[in-house]
């Protein structure tokens, strides 16, 4: 006589797909994360404004300028004076051009200590301008109240 065995019949679950796109959510967030520490800088604390509009669109070719209280001018993490800017401008510029653009498709973003003199501001632009940088976006905080 023949024994029949029974089979329990359990549903088991793959979990390797879910695995992987925790592993790339943590990774989206890192590199997230990573990109929105690069415009910030604790020397700068932006003015308040209650007109701030974000941009319609992301912007190509960044070119991050902080300026602090005292008129120093952050770039890459590398402080510069207005005369010296030039320098760091001209490294910036080097990287548009190997990539076959023209420095007025670069967007120089300023952003500026809410106590720093509109002097200042206009000479780290003059400076820009020289370079032949044409587009610039001024940075500062929403005032939700």
């Amino acid at each position: 006589m023949r024994v029949k065995s029974k089979k329990v019949d359990l549903a088991e679950g793959d979990l390797t797909p879910m695995i992987d796109m925790v592993f790339q959510l943590i990774a989206f967030f890192m590199v997230l994360i990573n990109f929105a520490q690069t415009e910030a800088n604790d020397r700068v604390v932006l003015p308040k404004s209650v007109l701030v509009k974000p941009p319609d669109e992301a912007l190509e070719f960044p070119i991050v300028l902080h300026v602090t209280q005292d008129g120093e001018v952050i770039l890459g993490g590398e402080g510069f004076t207005t005369d010296t800017l030039r320098i760091g401008l001209n490294r910036e510029l080097a990287v548009i051009n190997s990539e076959g653009k023209k420095p007025g498709d670069a967007n120089v973003i300023i952003r500026a200590h809410r106590n720093t003199a509109a002097g200042d501001v206009q000479e780290v632009i003059r400076v820009a301008q020289e370079q032949k940088l044409e587009k610039f976006a001024l940075r500062v905080k929403e005032d939700r109240t």
